[in-house]
């Protein structure tokens, strides 16, 4: 199989993410801001397998990370991997859609590193909400 231009490879991931954030569901459409196209593993390759599409919160909030620390068990665990995780096994909505809880400690972990329950998010969820969208129809964008 032929490499992807970096152009292409862009527009798969954003396309494969049905331009929205692959940690919190944020749909570029609502926020109308440009999306990061994020390494999941930061050590790892330009490869598509190795990228998501990211909002500017939860890139700039992960940064390097590749792991994050669960509040409830105590322990260090491996933060969301949207190839290789289902988002639904993770997280779910509360709130009518205002914020995420962690199902499971990667969950939790991922929430807390990525700040994705930031007060300032939550306040936007909420105008989000009442313009009617958000949260995003997850049947599409909770594909691997």
């Amino acid at each position: 199989m032929a490499e992807l231009s970096w152009a292409a490879t862009v527009r798969l991931v954003h396309e494969r993410a049905n331009y929205c954030c692959e940690y919190c569901q944020t749909s570029q459409e609502i926020i109308g801001q440009a999306m990061h196209v994020e390494h999941i593993d930061p050590t790892g390759s330009d490869e598509p397998d190795n990228l998501c599409l990211s909002c500017a919160t939860c890139n700039l909030s992960k940064a390097k990370a590749v792991t994050g620390f669960d509040q409830n068990t105590g322990e260090t665990v491996a933060l969301f991997n949207p190839r290789l995780q289902q988002w639904s096994e993770h997280f779910v909505w509360i709130e009518n859609g205002l914020r995420l809880k962690g199902l499971t400690p990667v969950g939790r972990a991922t929430i807390e590193r990525l700040k994705i329950n930031l007060e300032r998010v939550v306040n936007a969820r909420h105008y989000w909400i009442k313009a009617g969208g958000h949260p995003p129809d997850l049947k599409e964008s909770d594909k691997t």
